[in-house]
């Protein structure tokens, strides 16, 4: 019993200011990641106004991920400059300003404007309360916390786009797109107040603290590599997947709870894989989230609306768990001066892979149907499994020449 009592004394108790930078960090992963994925609900209802294929809607996916993905690097240097909680606030606002500027305009070009000035505010998340998080949290507390944090986004994943899906049968599209921008002021000014001081900026150069990352050679590369496949395999699944569950009689509501539950799957999987992550170690972890998603895709195909209802969330564990690992795996592959530009760059890669992948998988599902965009994205998503072999001997190399 004393045995015990000692060991939780000696574990490091939260301070204020970690529990402030935790806070504000997935306060804004929420907001963000919620607004992103609120597309996913809005994309069949503008394709049936406009009149457009499945090329075209993969496009203004694109762009929103596109111009997120190219901003990523530019944020994170602007956030060491003037501070996360700055930063973090403009950010929310251009996110949501991306709705009313979309009910504002008619016509595809206005809708794509809208989306691109929305990706742009939503860049600066990712690296900035990332980098927040990795600064609180140090050792190997950091891929617990990160875990953490990357858990606070599938919430906003579960909640926002459910509440559109549902506001939307009780307002036209153009006003309902008003109440989300309103949430993201609120969340600006929450995160503008709540930021610690000294957490937007990266620490001077010390000698290095116990847990601080050393490079492990060619382990950033490969993980990038992952996590640019990975998250373009889950990007063309969930831009298709209302088309999917559309063509087996799902209406709107139904579209909206089928997100819900593959975002609810996903939080638990973030949890679980974060956890399992640091037990089991990125490869068996990357073998096993990717290995069911493939398995899951392809058994959610034959599927009538209710059996496929039933199995997403058991998709949404493995399609998420997997973003975990990776991001909670950087600090350990890079010093701690470098992880704003670490996670700058990992998120460029990944993000930008969400932005292309559903333009590729809807130019096929144009030529052969969303069925077999699917088939191709369950494909794609096996070619993880080497990369991850690879990354696992280089970070065995690394253990074993220190």
């Amino acid at each position: 019993m004393t045995h015990g009592l000692a060991d939780a004394a000696d574990r490091p108790r939260t301070t204020g200011a970690e529990r402030r930078a935790m806070g504000t960090a997935c306060g804004a992963h929420a907001v963000h990641d919620g607004y992103t994925d609120v597309l996913y609900v809005m994309l069949p209802l503008w394709q049936s106004e406009l009149g457009l294929g499945y090329a075209a809607v993969g496009a203004l996916r694109g762009l929103y991920s596109g111009a997120m993905a190219l901003f990523q690097i530019p944020a994170g240097s602007l956030g060491d400059r003037f501070g996360a909680g700055l930063m973090l606030a403009i950010g929310t606002v251009m996110a949501a300003a991306a709705f009313p500027l979309a009910a504002l305009g008619h016509g595809f070009l206005p809708l794509a404007a809208a989306l691109v000035v929305g990706g742009i505010g939503a860049s600066v998340q990712h690296p900035i309360a990332s980098a927040v998080v990795a600064r609180a949290y140090h050792g190997v507390r950091s891929r617990t916390a990160l875990g953490t944090y990357n858990f606070a986004g599938d919430i906003g994943k579960m909640l926002l786009p459910a509440g559109t899906a549902l506001l939307l049968t009780l307002l036209p599209w153009r006003t309902a797109m008003w109440a989300l921008f309103a949430i993201g002021i609120l969340a600006a000014i929450a995160i503008l107040v709540a930021t610690p001081a000294g957490h937007g900026r990266p620490a001077a150069k010390t000698l290095a603290r116990p847990g601080t990352a050393a490079p492990v050679k060619g382990g950033f590369r490969l993980l990038l590599a992952i996590g640019i496949i990975d998250t373009g395999t889950r990007s063309g699944f969930l831009t298709f997947l209302p088309f999917l569950l559309a063509a087996k009689g799902a209406e709107l509501p139904t579209i909206g709870l089928a997100l819900t539950l593959i975002f609810a799957g996903g939080a638990a999987g973030k949890l679980v894989c974060a956890w399992l992550g640091a037990r089991l170690g990125v490869l068996r972890t990357v073998l096993l989230t990717e290995g069911l998603t493939a398995i899951g895709i392809l058994a959610l195909l034959p599927l009538e609306l209710e059996a496929g209802l039933a199995l997403l969330p058991l998709i949404g564990v493995a399609l998420n768990g997997t973003s975990s690992v990776l991001y909670g795996t950087v600090p350990e592959l890079v010093p701690e001066s470098r992880r704003t530009r670490a996670f700058g760059i990992f998120y460029t890669g990944t993000i930008g892979a969400g932005a292309l992948s559903p333009i590729f998988y809807g130019l096929l599902g144009d030529w052969t149907g969303v069925t077999h965009a699917m088939l191709a994205v369950a494909a794609m998503v096996l070619a993880t499994l080497p990369l991850a072999v690879l990354l696992n001997r280089a970070m065995r190399r690394h253990i074993a020449a220190e």
